[in-house]
């Protein structure tokens, strides 16, 4: 039997351009080579497509073999050699803007080739944590109470805020991951702060009232209706927050739990909630959707992740390892849910 064709998308344009590489290390070396032949494009952080030997967090050298998409064709040409590449599946393994948001799958849909995850549609409005909350709200989730602020509108006043939302406050990029661009906030001075720090990645912020609780995450797996979802994973910050330091930073002293500590009464209402959210999104594939617990026994969505990370203290497919589904098991069951679409 003739190996399909897997191309795997890294790298891009945004600010989780690292973690990109370090999950793709681990996402290229379980593709079953006997099975997959394997070629690697490396989206550089200007947006060029480079078919590389590799993946490498070093410079990598492109040696020119730029990657030009044949809408239509289901082709990618090799400039300026003129060579052809003709991928069954693409596999992104992008995290942020220009990658997670529902442009690359785009792309893909006009190429006209079948790609690992969710499709345009709900790629872009998980992206987009507003659109997101106000969809699922619309349909029943508990979301954080939250106020939305636009770079070109004044700073809003902290002690109207704190009315509203209580006086500690984490502002966030509307459409950024990785606890990218995220600041807690007590005071006018910091709001002030943490709005300019969250605008440098997008043009619109989110300032959500601070929960007290557990943090959790579910992964989903499969396309509605015959997706599942894992046991619920919680993490447990080692900073004042799960910042992006406290993700990925060699010093960081947070603790990834498998099995979180809550009643099984709440694990299934969160496995069943995130059955939902991925099913009123419109989700196929894969996705990590992360709750808070309160300490009152409330639950909140906090957001979906439709391109979770891979990389080796990710919970994603640490949770699928608990459930008996091994890193190269997962791999596969991605890529042939991506042929059956």
């Amino acid at each position: 039997m003739s190996k399909k064709n897997i191309m795997l998308l890294f790298g891009g344009e945004s600010s989780e351009h690292e973690v990109s590489l370090s999950s793709a290390k681990n996402v290229c070396t379980a593709i079953d080579s006997e099975k997959y032949k394997i070629d690697l494009c490396y989206i550089d952080r200007s947006g060029k497509w480079w078919l590389v030997p590799e993946v490498s967090k070093k410079d990598i050298d492109n040696n020119g073999r730029m990657l030009v998409p044949i809408l239509g064709t289901g082709e990618f040409m090799i400039h300026p050699r003129g060579e052809l590449i003709k991928p069954d599946v693409i596999f992104p393994v992008l995290h942020g803007r220009n990658g997670e948001d529902g442009t690359v799958q785009g792309l893909t849909q006009l190429l006209h080739v079948p790609i690992v995850g969710c499709d345009v549609t709900s790629s872009g409005i998980a992206m987009n944590k507003l659109a997101c909350k106000g969809l699922l709200s619309a349909n029943g989730v508990d979301i954080i109470p939250y106020r939305a602020h636009y770079d070109y509108q004044d700073t809003p006043d902290y002690d109207e805020l704190a009315k509203e939302l209580g006086h500690t406050l984490f502002v966030k990029p509307a459409r950024a991951g990785s606890s990218v661009g995220v600041s807690k906030v007590t005071s006018k001075e910091q709001l002030e702060h943490a709005l300019d720090e969250a605008h440098l990645h997008d043009s619109i912020a989110l300032i959500e009232k601070a929960i007290i609780g557990k943090e959790l995450e579910v992964a989903v797996l499969g396309t509605p209706p015959n997706h599942r979802t894992s046991g619920v994973g919680q993490i447990v910050p080692g900073d004042d927050f799960y910042s992006y330091d406290d993700k990925y930073a060699d010093s960081s002293t947070a603790q990834v739990k498998l099995s979180a500590d809550i009643m099984d009464d709440d694990r299934l209402r969160i496995k069943k909630s995130a059955e939902k959210v991925f099913e009123v999104l419109g989700g196929s594939g894969l996705s990590r959707i992360d709750y808070i617990l309160s300490d009152d026994g409330s639950l909140y969505l906090m957001e979906v992740n439709t391109l979770p990370g891979f990389t080796n203290i990710s919970m994603y497919p640490k949770l699928w390892q608990k459930e008996g589904v091994n890193y190269d098991e997962l791999i596969d069951s991605l890529i042939n849910e991506a042929l059956i679409k």
